[in-house]
């Protein structure tokens, strides 16, 4: 059997503010193989964004339990300085926001030649050589010019580019884009989705896309991930999940999404209620407070995950409440 380039296994992760512990990540698994590209959605707040950052231990979280095998190595095993030689090398990261993401004082050229340093991937000349290969394979307009900018004297996109150009920069095999397309106009937005959609095959890399846009995981993805409080509540094919949602989050998430079927005036679909406070995590299903179909079972215990959903509904010993649900 095919083994996965990176392996997730019960990953607990928390975050100490002000002497209490927000339990972040709770029990996540997943795996990716090699040239997959996969889809974290979900809620502001869920753990997206949580979960990939502290799976490479670029914020304070304390990992309680789990492993992170990326090629077969624990890197939550790794000392800082052996991860650093995997973080843009093996691994490489697009950040939230591109404007905080890149050093204002900091020549384009000279940021994205930074890697290339220092994971020694290419010398002085090759390294500026370099940098204006990967600034037209982003197709950054007039890369040359480009090289000598500063962030603050590009567009949003632009600096969207740049900021995937160093995390390319060092060849990693795996790239992680935290929510590629916010802030962006939809034209430019696009533009993004059909660059990474292009890069993952020309260059054979795996992917990781984190975002709100279900469009772009639809023309991006394999697979997707749902996440709601800290924990996976359903997994599976794009298709599969887009077309046939399981999880009653997946349904509603789904239906949150603007129509243009939508009438002019109409009232757009809300999710009633918030999330539940992750400093005290619910025993049960952390949806069940927001769920029209919550049985008694849903607040004392998490479901285990049937048809790819983590789901009391489909307990396959009830099937009469999965029949009342489907119908």
């Amino acid at each position: 059997m095919k083994k996965p380039l990176l392996d997730v296994q019960n990953v607990n992760a928390s975050f100490s503010i002000q002497g209490r512990r927000l339990h972040a990540v709770r029990s996540v698994s997943f795996q990716l193989f090699e040239g997959e590209a996969i889809g974290i959605v979900g809620e502001s707040g869920c753990g997206k964004s949580a979960l990939v950052q502290s799976l490479l231990r670029l914020v304070p979280a304390s990992i309680e339990s789990g492993t992170v095998l990326f090629d077969g190595v624990d890197l939550l095993s790794l000392s800082m300085a052996e991860l650093r030689k995997i973080r843009g090398r093996g691994i490489g990261m697009v950040f939230q926001d591109p404007m905080t993401a890149l050093n204002p004082t900091m020549q384009i050229g000279q940021q994205i030649q930074e890697p290339l340093r220092i994971h020694r991937v290419a010398d002085k000349r090759e390294a500026k050589t370099r940098a204006l290969e990967l600034l037209r394979l982003t197709k950054v307009p007039d890369p040359e010019i480009r090289l000598t900018q500063f962030p603050h004297q590009l567009s949003g996109g632009m600096r969207q580019r740049v900021s995937i150009a160093i995390a390319l920069a060092a060849h990693p095999r795996i790239l992680i884009a935290d929510e590629p397309t916010t802030a962006l106009d939809p034209t430019v937005q696009a533009q993004i989705i059909h660059l990474l959609k292009e890069l993952r095959h020309e260059l054979k890399m795996s992917q990781i896309i984190i975002t709100h846009d279900i469009g772009a995981v639809a023309s991006l993805c394999d697979r997707v991930l749902v996440m709601y409080a800290g924990k996976i509540v359903e997994e599976g094919p794009v298709d599969g999940i887009l077309n046939e949602p399981r999880h009653p989050y997946t349904k509603m998430l789904l239906l949150s999404r603007p129509s243009l079927r939508s009438k002019r005036g109409e009232k757009l679909f809300a999710i009633e209620g918030s999330p539940p406070s992750l400093f005290s995590p619910p025993a049960g299903c952390p949806f069940a407070a927001r769920c029209p179909h919550a049985m008694k079972i849903c607040e004392s215990a998490f479901p285990p995950v049937n048809q790819n959903a983590a789901c009391w509904l489909y307990d396959e010993k009830d099937s009469d409440v999965h029949a009342a649900f489907t119908h």
